[in-house]
C-alpha cells in the first residue's frame, strides 16, 4: 500500500506552563508545516471549558489555516451538530467553501465535546425535552448544502418549506461532508446515508474493526451529488515519532499521563515528559473518596491496535501500512500531542519521510493528469 494518504487531527493541546493563545498559535505553524510535507487534509477538533484543548471554534481555526497555507485540505473533525442549528453550519462552511474552493470538508459529529454542564449550556432550547434530533438535523444540513435533496422530503402538503431558504454566498459545489464517530451507531449511519466515515481510534479503539467492517459491507450508495458511490473510510490514530525509541517512549509519556487525567475527569495542560513520569509512578488519587483505584485500573484497556503507536519512523511506518492493510484503509488522520511543539513538528516530519508521503501526491496527481 504505497500510496497510503496521510492526514492531520490538531485538537491545539495546550502544554503546560503556556497558553491557550500559544497553542492556537503553534496550531497555526503546524499548519504550514504539514502542508509543506505534503500531508492531504488538515482537520480541527471542537472541545469545550478544557484547560487541556484550546481548539473551541474550529471554524475559525480552518478559516485562519487554509489562508496560511497552499494546497492542503482543511476541515473540522468535527463540528458538533447538536449545539448548532443546521442553517448557521451551512452558511458558515458555503463561506469557507467560496473562500477556498475545493479545500474544505465538513466534519459533522453528534458528542458534547464537554461535559453535562457544558453540553447543557450549548443546548439550542434548554427547554425542550431531551430527545435525539441528529437524524433530522443532519438531513437538513445536507440538504441546505445540497438543495437537490428537498426532492425527498415532499408530501401531501407540497415541498419542504426550508426548501425555498437560500443559503448564502452560493458557489458551485458544496464543502465535502464526512460523518465522524467512535461507536457503532455512527457506522451504521454513515453506511446508511452513504456518507465517507471517519473513527475515533485514538479515542475508542475496542470497536474499530467492527465499526469499520459493518461500515464497508453495509454502505449504501447515494443517489445525491452530497453522497459517495463507493465506501471512503479513514481513521483517526495517535502516533509519535522519534529518532530513536527511547526518544518516543519519552515524549509519549505526556500522553500517558493525559489519558489517565481524563479518565479522572481531570484536563489540565499537557504536562512536559519529566512531570509526566514522576505522576505516573505515584498511584493516582481518587477524584471521589468513596471510590478505590489501583493501579493497573488506569492503564489503557488492550485492544487489537493500540490508540497510539509510538517509536521509530520505520516501526510506525510498519505498524501504520499493517493496520490500513487489515482494515482496507487508503488513508490515516494522525493525531500527535507532545508537550513539546518542536517534537510534535519533528514527528510529523519523520513519519511523512518514512511513508513517502510527497511521492503519494505526486504519484495521485499523475494518475489524475493520465
Amino acid at each position: 500500500m504505497a500510496d497510503l494518504r496521510l492526514s492531520v487531527l490538531d485538537q491545539s493541546p495546550v502544554p503546560a506552563g503556556s497558553t491557550p493563545a500559544q497553542a492556537l498559535a503553534n496550531s497555526l505553524d503546524l499548519a504550514q508545516h504539514v502542508d509543506a510535507l505534503g500531508y492531504t487534509r488538515l482537520w480541527y477538533s471542537e472541545h469545550h471549558a478544557m484547560d487541556l484543548l484550546a481548539c473551541t471554534a474550529p471554524e475559525i481555526l480552518i478559516t485562519r489555516a487554509a489562508a496560511a497555507t497552499k494546497r492542503i485540505r482543511v476541515g473540522s473533525g468535527g463540528i458538533m451538530l447538536p449545539h448548532y442549528a443546521p442553517l448557521k453550519v451551512a452558511e458558515v462552511f458555503r463561506t469557507l467553501h467560496a473562500m477556498f474552493p475545493n479545500r474544505i470538508d465538513l466534519g459533522i459529529g453528534r458528542a458534547p465535546g464537554g461535559g453535562q454542564l457544558e453540553a447543557f449550556a450549548l443546548k439550542r432550547d434548554r427547554q425542550a425535552a431531551v430527545r435525539d434530533d441528529f437524524p433530522q438535523h443532519l438531513a437538513e444540513l445536507r440538504a441546505f448544502l445540497n438543495p437537490e435533496r428537498w426532492s425527498e422530503y415532499v408530501d401531501a402538503k407540497g415541498p419542504h418549506p426550508f426548501s425555498r431558504i437560500r443559503v448564502a454566498p452560493d458557489a458551485p459545489g458544496a464543502p465535502d461532508i464526512w460523518l465522524l464517530g467512535s461507536s457503532m451507531w455512527s457506522s451504521v449511519t454513515a453506511a446508511q446515508e452513504g456518507l465517507p466515515y471517519a473513527y475515533a481510534h485514538f479515542f475508542s479503539s475496542a470497536g474499530t474493526r467492527q465499526a469499520i467492517e459493518y461500515y464497508q459491507r453495509n454502505f449504501q450508495p447515494s443517489k445525491f451529488s452530497d453522497g459517495r458511490s463507493q465506501p471512503e473510510t479513514t481513521l483517526a490514530i495517535g502516533v509519535i515519532c522519534a529518532t530513536t525509541q527511547e526518544e518516543a517512549d519519552h515524549l509519549h509519556a505526556s500522553v500517558r499521563l493525559l489519558q489517565r487525567r481524563i479518565r479522572m475527569d481531570d484536563r489540565r495542560p499537557v504536562a512536559s515528559p519529566e512531570v509526566a513520569l514522576h505522576e505516573l509512578n505515584e498511584l493516582p488519587t481518587a477524584p471521589n473518596p468513596l471510590l478505590s483505584f489501583t493501579r493497573g485500573s488506569f492503564e489503557e484497556p488492550e485492544s487489537e491496535w493500540p490508540r497510539y503507536i509510538v517509536g521509530t519512523p520505520d516501526k510506525v511506518a510498519a505498524r501504520l501500512h499493517g493496520l490500513a492493510s487489515e482494515l482496507d484503509l487508503s488513508e490515516l488522520i494522525v493525531n500527535t500531542i507532545t508537550h513539546d511543539h518542536e517534537a510534535r513538528k519533528r514527528s510529523y516530519t519523520l513519519l511523512a519521510e518514512a511513508m513517502q508521503v510527497n511521492a503519494t501526491i505526486t504519484n495521485a496527481r499523475e494518475a489524475v493528469l493520465a
